[in-house]
């Protein structure tokens, strides 16, 4: 019996227990303190503890992920996306454990995860690109000089990883330099790596992908294209498949640089080939990611294809089980059930899911990683499911779409349902008059939505260690703080709010607080950004409320509840 440790958290981690169910196979689960009791925990045929509480320690810890499949006899290793999907180190690691790798070899990890050197590849076999670096930036000074040669915008990238991550889009001169010292220190806290590139930004383009399949020595079966361009902070929130729009021509040029980019390293496994189309028709190659996408249900829903099971199929020897692209049948989306307030720019609203209705009925998917009664942690990704709706037209597909976002109930987390449903019914959403690009979100729609209210605050999920003995045996009893607490959250794990006060600056997002942009005792303006922290993965900036001088009351790496005081301005 084949065992598959599942190194990842989450829907993603939920997707791929059910998969191992399918084909047969044991699946073992790995989870931080917090997820003790997630849902990809309780589906899992076994369960590991990684013993930490952050993702530095659990799932972005290659020896607590070997140790756990150690300590579980498991034969494979499937990563899911994020955390260290696209890592050569872990693959290598993995492999040299004596263990399967369900993912591209190391080597296609190295060449196609590292940016730059895809760059390079795709200039190879005559892929289109725009003006970019080909070596990772030694300091902003380069940047600067760069968007100096080639004019703005401009986009400083993380050289590693993906998911709009350590990726920063620049248009004015002055800004380049901080754009570029916030994209390494989002790349160093998303892929613990922070090299980062730039290139030219093609403005308010549409971001196009294709899935395909590798077997491994030098054939790729293309599975389908995407559209992506529904984005905010360079993050999608809806996808769709096919690519509306696209004539036969554009559609194959898409595919053939898909095809020849990946047939170049005999690539392995999953993997999707991204690309920019700006309005005037100009395509660019933009990335490879080396894994699974979050979107890749839509795929599924308009070939057929299961491409987990398509994954267990390559690395285990089977190759691909079909070698043609295959005709869509029908038009699908997905809409990223995230833990945001679209009315306040789209912040992280981590909290406990108090009810939750799930849509039915003909065409609808849902794959979650929550269910009624758990708690959206703030310590990692915001999404909590995704919504996958199929029809056998893009206008019929959004007739049940719109049907399916208004059953759907999620009560708790402020989430992105009221704007999944305001965008469908805009005329740049529309099928005869698509608009949409990647900055259409930010620039029209933001604007329009309302803030939804806050979640309450959730008592700290994580454990506490104590060794007992069993038979004889000293073993680790971990028990969850709050049971040990009694109710109400830890007095030294955050700096919380206490009475309404007009001087206290207070976290819009539960956070960590990795950067003072002022100094303490400094005089401020309303509207000066005055600090910045991690939040669920991604920087958000904090603005002063009003003007004055500024007392800091939160130390550098402390951990902010959502309104927790940050500082005091007098």
């Amino acid at each position: 019996m084949t065992k598959v440790l599942i190194a990842n958290r989450g829907e993603i981690a939920v997707r791929v227990v059910r998969a191992c169910a399918e084909a047969g196979y044991t699946s073992v689960a790995v989870y931080a303190d917090q997820d003790v009791d997630a849902l990809h925990v309780r589906l899992a045929d076994e369960a590991v503890g990684l013993g930490g509480d952050t993702a530095a320690t659990t799932y972005l810890s290659i020896d607590a992920l070997l140790a756990a499949a150690r300590e579980s006899g498991a034969d494979a290793v499937h990563p899911g996306y994020g955390f260290l999907s696209e890592s050569a180190a872990f693959a290598r690691a993995v492999e040299g454990a004596g263990l399967v790798w369900i993912g591209p070899t190391p080597d296609s990890i190295d060449a196609l995860g590292d940016k730059m050197t895809a760059r390079r590849i795709a200039q190879q076999v005559g892929a289109p690109l725009a003006a970019g670096t080909d070596e990772p930036l030694a300091g902003p000074e380069e940047a600067v000089a760069f968007a100096e040669q080639h004019g703005l915008p401009i986009a400083i990238k993380a050289a590693f990883g993906g998911g709009g991550r350590g990726l920063k889009v620049v248009r004015e001169l002055s800004e380049v330099a901080e754009a570029f010292d916030a994209a390494t220190r989002e790349a160093i806290a998303a892929f613990g790596r922070g090299e980062c590139f730039v290139e030219r930004f093609l403005e308010s383009p549409r971001h196009i992908e294709v899935q395909v399949l590798g077997d491994g020595r030098g054939g790729v079966v293309v599975v389908g294209d995407r559209d992506c361009s529904m984005q905010r902070r360079n993050q999608k929130l809806i996808e769709e498949a096919p690519a509306p729009g696209l004539s036969p021509e554009q559609r194959a040029r898409f595919h053939e640089a898909a095809r020849s980019i990946c047939g170049a390293v005999e690539y392995r496994g999953a993997g999707t080939v991204e690309f920019l189309l700006a309005a005037d028709g100009t395509i660019s190659f933009l990335e490879v990611n080396t894994r699974l996408q979050v979107e890749h249900p839509v795929t599924e829903a308009v070939t057929g294809a299961d491409l987990v099971r398509e994954q267990f199929r390559i690395a285990f020897g089977e190759g691909p089980s079909f070698t043609e692209t295959p005709e869509p049948q029908g038009h699908a989306f997905e809409f990223r059930i995230n833990a945001e307030d679209p009315g306040r720019g789209f912040l992280p609203s981590p909290g406990r899911v108090e009810k939750l209705r799930i849509p039915g009925g003909p065409g609808v998917r849902w794959d979650s990683g929550i269910d009624e009664g758990d708690v959206v942690e703030p310590a990692f990704d915001s999404m909590m499911a995704k919504l996958i709706v199929l029809a056998e037209t893009r206008d019929a597909a959004l007739v049940r779409a719109r049907r399916a976002l208004r059953e759907l109930v999620v009560e708790g987390p402020a989430t992105v349902i009221p704007f999944d449903l305001r965008a469908l019914d805009d005329p740049a959403f529309a099928t005869e008059t698509f608009a949409v690009h990647t900055q259409w979100i930010e620039s029209a729609l933001l604007p329009k939505l309302e803030m939804q209210p806050r979640s309450a605050a959730v008592a700290d999920a994580g454990l506490q260690r104590f060794p007992v003995e069993i038979d004889g045996r000293r073993v680790m009893l971990g028990l969850p703080s709050a049971l040990l607490a009694g109710l109400g959250r830890p007095a030294d794990s955050a700096a919380v709010a206490s009475v309404a006060d007009p001087t206290e600056l207070r976290s819009p997002v539960p956070g960590t607080l990795v950067r003072w942009l002022v100094d303490d005792g400094a005089e401020v303006a309303e509207g000066d950004p005055v600090a910045v922290l991690d939040a669920m993965k991604m920087e958000t900036t904090v603005p002063a409320h009003r003007g004055g001088t500024l007392s800091q009351r939160a130390e550098l790496s402390a951990m902010v509840a959502a309104d927790g005081v940050l500082a005091v301005i007098s």
